[in-house]
């Protein structure tokens, strides 16, 4: 394990490094913490968070706003902008996760789902072990696909995190059928886990949430596309309005943690990597299953551990509740939420609400019962409380 957390060390070096150049670069000043109002025209600050996105992520483009509520609605946005009636989408990375079933129409269309405006959907299965199937992808890309997306974290699924390699195989697959297809990549819970980001190695879009890597636990709210530049263009138009574009857009308080985010974002990545690693290593002892294994190699800072039953699931999510800063005394049960289709325990004392960055633990009730794990701004706090949550596993 020693080696393993060099890794993960020499990773956020580099990445600390890389974003400390981008700030130099970009004459990041004091003026650039605070917001603007009403339309939010001329907003410096915003503008060179937009560039700092785009020279880290490897775009030629970035939106970066407060107003995007969710990863989810990033993503909505970008496939809303791009795809036309007639199109077709290829989900090159097997089923979504469930929050994106109504978005394209999975199941049930809806009144306003890409199904819903005759934008048709293919999905790829995943290979047993996990990986892309190369052949059927290539097989399910037609004249009528217009992108296609690749979901880079695991979502609520037994399946391992892509890693950059993944997606460069791909992006092969895809360029070499027809190099105007879009290629998305959902980069959630992915970022800053390796030196470069999707867009590095060619991916036309990478879209996330500033509640989870690159807010670095500071961010209170927001979501980034970043890539091509008429991709991004289109995205925008969707959020706000044709003709307005990037133009518009008031950024409020949002500024300050924005920038003091993404500063903290590599360290915050790479604390929530070395309790991950922990956690795997311990549960393993233990005689549970992990994905990914403690020293295997990781695309994401999801870890996902088998529980023997729905109680022992509900047991360690309320023990990492317990040991969280905020909220410690509420005991969280199973409930309902929107988008999903199973019932969903939730642990997330956290300074922001439902932030993947903060440690928490999510888990749907549904058999075979497994716990994700993700985030944890210290490694201190990890480990402190998988002394906790670990009773219900022993």
């Amino acid at each position: 394990m020693p080696s393993r957390f060099a890794e993960i060390e020499s990773v956020s070096i580099a990445n600390q490094r890389r974003v400390l150049e981008a700030f130099r670069s970009e004459r990041v000043s004091d003026f650039h913490l605070h917001g603007s109002s009403g339309y939010g025209y001329g907003d410096s600050g915003r503008e060179v968070i937009e560039n700092l996105y785009s020279r880290i992520f490897g775009g030629e483009l970035a939106l970066v706003r407060g107003q995007f509520a969710s990863g989810t609605h990033a993503l909505a946005c970008a496939l809303f902008g791009i795809l036309r009636p007639g199109d077709e989408l290829v989900i090159a990375t097997g089923e979504p996760y469930d929050t994106l079933h109504k978005v394209i129409g999975i199941g049930q269309s809806g009144k306003s789902s890409l199904a819903a405006w005759g934008i048709t959907h293919r999905i790829v299965p995943l290979r047993e072990e996990g990986n892309v199937d190369l052949y059927a992808l290539r097989e399910a890309l037609s004249p009528k696909t217009r992108v296609v997306h690749v979901q880079r974290s695991r979502g609520y699924q037994w399946r391992r995190a892509l890693q950059l390699r993944d997606i460069a195989k791909v992006l092969e697959v895809v360029k070499g059928y027809d190099k105007s297809i879009s290629v998305i990549v959902d980069n959630c819970y992915g970022e800053f886990v390796g030196v470069e980001e999707p867009c590095h190695i060619g991916a036309d879009l990478a879209v996330g949430s500033l509640i989870k890597n690159p807010g670095g636990g500071i961010a209170l709210s927001g979501g980034y596309i970043v890539g091509a530049k008429d991709l991004v263009e289109l995205a925008a138009e969707r959020l706000y309005a044709p003709g307005l574009g990037d133009k518009v857009g008031a950024s409020t308080t949002f500024n300050r943690g924005f920038l003091q985010g993404l500063f903290l974002a590599p360290a915050a990545v790479s604390a929530a990597l070395k309790g991950a690693v922990l956690l795997a290593q311990v549960c393993e002892l233990l005689g549970r299953e992990t994905s990914p294994r403690a020293l295997e190699p990781r695309g994401d800072i999801v870890q996902a551990i088998r529980m023997p039953s729905k109680e022992a699931t509900i047991r360690f999510c309320q023990g990492i509740q317990a040991s969280s800063p905020i909220d410690s005394h509420v005991l969280p049960e199973p409930g309902e939420l929107p988008g999903y289709d199973s019932p969903i325990i939730m642990a997330a004392g956290t300074f922001v609400l439902g932030a993947s960055s903060e440690l928490s633990a999510d888990a749907p009730i549904r058999e075979p019962y497994t716990v994700y794990v993700q985030g944890g701004l210290t490694y201190q706090h990890v480990r402190v409380a998988l002394e906790r949550a670990l009773e219900a596993l022993i």
